[in-house]
């Protein structure tokens, strides 16, 4: 499969794109939270089928890979596990907590009974961790904020490397957003008047009980995923590192940083909450306001563009849309965006692939096609479109909570494969 143009009536050529389906093309991909890629939820997942195509199709074993939007880290899991290298970076601080317990590589089982030591310390501790939020206490009951401050006192007290705290950090977590006033349903944080009522229901019931089980199954399942994969991964050395809180855009690389492939799927225009929705766990991870505050300006599109990008699609856009507030949210996105990947590209070896999995969301009613977008900027600076791959959702819905700006959900995403000059 390669690069498809037909004419347009104008004359000019339009990039056509391919129907595809990933689940059905890698079924050696089970499911897509199957190993580690569920111990922490994250807001629109990239699916491990795209990334696993991505490298077997564009990559050789000990290639080196880079993810300069790397969420929760799926392209470094699939990475390690078909023994590639991988670098990944990311605005979200969340993702230097993620990667060492979702990409383990201690290459020895952990033990059960270490596991359920541990966690009976942190039941008994009493030694408390107060976040350094001054909004945390409009997140609780302060009856929860307080038994939760002692299990999370035990998490900063422990040995932060050791994978027995990394997997109960990552079922605290959890717990932690389950038995407070925010929706746990969504990824999203806010609090809603039926969360309220379950959280006071649950106040009736031996509360503290359930959430001390809850952390407990929650870890004890995590230790189970890991073992899996340690079984799976037995004498692999594949190396996966990872930068949390760095900016992508202004990021600078090793001088001798080389790379085979580039696969990421960029942030969605106007879903731009992924601080937002971790602040609860960040902070109670030991994250400071002011830190997450400064990050959060860095967000794609909450930054004033350097740049105007344009390309035929996107100025098009731009006349039909009209109202100005949108137009410099386009503005933003596209320009930072744009340049980020251009900062990831430059270090790629010649011949190789960036490979782009996006959305295609809307904004006042009009559709945005970003990967057209991003075809049409690259292809005249050094890329060529080697194709675009259509894959209809399925099996979830994207964004499909309160004040939505897309209530409908996506109905595909699009993989935009450019090969460099």
């Amino acid at each position: 499969m390669g690069e498809h143009d037909t004419p347009k009536p104008d004359g000019r050529r339009r990039t056509e794109v391919t129907p595809i389906s990933f689940r059905d093309l890698v079924p050696e991909v089970p499911a897509t939270g199957y190993l580690t890629h569920g111990i922490y939820v994250y807001p629109a997942k990239f699916i491990p089928q795209v990334v696993r195509y991505c490298i077997s199709t564009y990559t050789h074993e000990n290639d080196c890979i880079v993810d300069p939007f790397a969420g929760s880290g799926t392209v470094g899991l699939e990475a390690y596990l078909l023994r590639r290298n991988a670098l990944l970076l990311d605005i979200n601080p969340l993702l230097d907590h993620i990667v060492p317990i979702k990409v383990y590589t201690g290459g020895v089982p952990l033990d059960l009974s270490v596991l359920r030591e541990c966690l009976r310390d942190m039941a008994q501790n009493k030694a408390v961790f107060h976040p350094r939020w001054s909004k945390i206490g409009y997140w609780y009951p302060p009856e929860v904020y307080d038994r939760l401050a002692e299990c999370w006192g035990w998490v900063h007290a422990a040995d932060p490397d050791a994978a027995y705290t990394r997997l109960i950090t990552a079922a605290l977590a959890k717990a932690s957003k389950y038995f407070s006033y925010a929706d746990h349903t969504t990824p999203k944080l806010f609090r809603t008047g039926r969360k309220r009522r379950l959280i006071a229901r649950i106040l009736q019931e031996d509360w503290e009980r359930r959430l001390i089980a809850m952390v407990g199954g929650g870890a004890e399942a995590h230790l189970r995923d890991v073992n899996a994969l340690v079984a799976l991964a037995a004498g692999n050395t594949a190396r996966v590192s990872h930068h949390g809180g760095v900016d992508s855009v202004t990021y600078t690389f090793g001088p001798h940083a080389r790379f085979d492939a580039l696969i990421t799927s960029p942030p969605y225009l106007q879903a731009q909450e992924y601080l937002r929705t971790a602040k609860l766990n960040l902070y109670w991870m030991g994250h400071t306001e002011e830190e997450i505050r400064a990050l959060s300006r860095l967000e794609i599109p909450y930054r004033k563009p350097d740049r105007i990008v344009r390309t035929e699609t996107l100025d098009a856009l731009k006349a039909e849309v009209g109202r100005e507030h949108l137009v410099r949210m386009l503005d933003s996105y596209f320009c930072h965006t744009i340049t980020a990947l251009e900062n990831a590209a430059a270090r790629l070896a010649p011949g190789s692939r960036a490979c782009i999995f996006t959305g295609n969301p809307k904004a006042d009613g009009k559709t945005v096609e970003i990967w057209r977008i991003l075809a049409e900027h690259f292809s005249g600076r050094g890329y060529a479109v080697e194709g675009v791959y259509e894959d209809t959702i399925k099996v979830r819905r994207l964004f499909g909570s309160r004040k939505n700006k897309n209530p409908d959900g996506m109905k595909a995403e699009y993989l935009l494969v450019l090969r460099k000059g």
